[in-house]
């Protein structure tokens, strides 16, 4: 069950409140000897699409739980609109990572069965879906079993189920997995409406492409937020340099020595294929590298200079690439 609404009579009193939407302070969460979140603090603004950006392991879909009222946490402080997440579940929309609608059932007949546990009668259940579809642009494929969706319809199938009436807040853990380019724009126009109609959003990613989307991006390492800002602002003070991207048929210590002393601070991330060198004029920089790598013997494969992202703001606070797991 995503739309974790309780009665179908929303209840003013909490419908606005004059704090944040999402209030987290000092929060902390262990799974056995492993410590997920360690005083983590935050807030969401009423109305503000708000990303939270980190790799896989660092806290950030527990988090997402705990917002949600699915996963208990050992001490801190979490209100959502003004009071406990478990008193204001009513008011809340959670698309977890997985999939969960019913593969056999149609799109309709999903909304319907959620409508239903929601409380909804028959008649209202019905209405209801029939809104849903064609807020997210489901009408034309009501009737096709959600089996037969593509990720992006079924992810908008999902996200609809957490749109019910009273939603004030909603959390999208990883939406975009395996969604197309056209999808993924798709998916963000509906987030986006969300937002302009008073719906404050918690986007959880590891992608920058996604949070460079949000009004205000938080940046979590190992169970803390690390920086936290506007996504250009992010990028204009923890990354003012531009990033040579190096692709190169040799990874060893001897290259990664040799590409440290072009890279600003000494600072460098290797990836999967290479390495990212941060650097003043990078333009300029570039013969310079192929030259040197030619002198020790290594062919670059690629070798192209970009504007920093907020990856690359990631490895600038923090001197790990987004990539790697930093928490169990």
């Amino acid at each position: 069950m995503v739309a974790v609404i309780e009665s179908k009579e929303p209840q003013a009193a909490c419908a606005q409140t004059a704090g944040p939407a999402i209030h987290v302070a000092n929060l902390f969460k262990n799974y056995g000897s492993a410590r997920v979140l360690d005083g983590l603090n935050i807030d969401v603004a009423h109305g503000e699409f708000y990303a939270l950006m980190g790799p896989n392991g660092s806290g950030k879909s527990t988090l997402s739980g705990i917002i949600a009222s699915v996963i208990k946490y050992d001490s801190g402080t979490v209100q959502v609109l003004g009071t406990d997440p478990s008193e204001a579940r009513k008011f809340i929309g959670y698309v977890p990572q997985d999939n969960f609608s019913i593969p056999l059932l149609t799109g309709r007949e999903n909304l319907q069965y959620f409508a239903g546990v929601l409380g909804y009668s028959g008649k209202e259940a019905a209405e209801m879906a029939d809104q849903l579809l064609a807020k997210v642009g489901l009408t034309a494929d009501a009737n096709k079993r959600a089996s037969q969706y593509s990720g992006g319809m079924r992810k908008k199938l999902e996200v609809a189920t957490a749109l019910f009436p009273g939603i004030k807040v909603l959390i999208l853990d990883e939406p975009t997995t395996g969604l197309d380019p056209a999808a993924r724009r798709d998916f963000f126009d509906l987030v986006r409406g969300a937002v302009d109609s008073g719906t404050s959003i918690l986007l959880i990613t590891h992608l920058g492409s996604d949070a460079d989307l949000a009004d205000r991006v938080g940046l979590i390492y190992k169970g803390k937020i690390v920086a936290e800002d506007k996504p250009e602002v992010l990028k204009r003070e923890y990354a003012t340099v531009d990033v040579i991207t190096v692709e190169t048929s040799v990874h060893s210590q001897q290259v990664s020595r040799l590409l440290e002393g072009y890279s600003r601070d000494g600072k460098l991330a290797e990836t999967s294929t290479g390495y990212h060198i941060f650097a003043k004029d990078g333009a300029e920089l570039v013969p310079e590298v192929i030259h040197a790598l030619d002198r020790a013997g290594v062919g670059e494969k690629r070798i192209e200079v970009s504007t920093a992202t907020l990856e690359d703001v990631f490895f600038k606070v923090t001197e790990h690439p987004m990539h790697e797991a930093t928490v169990p």
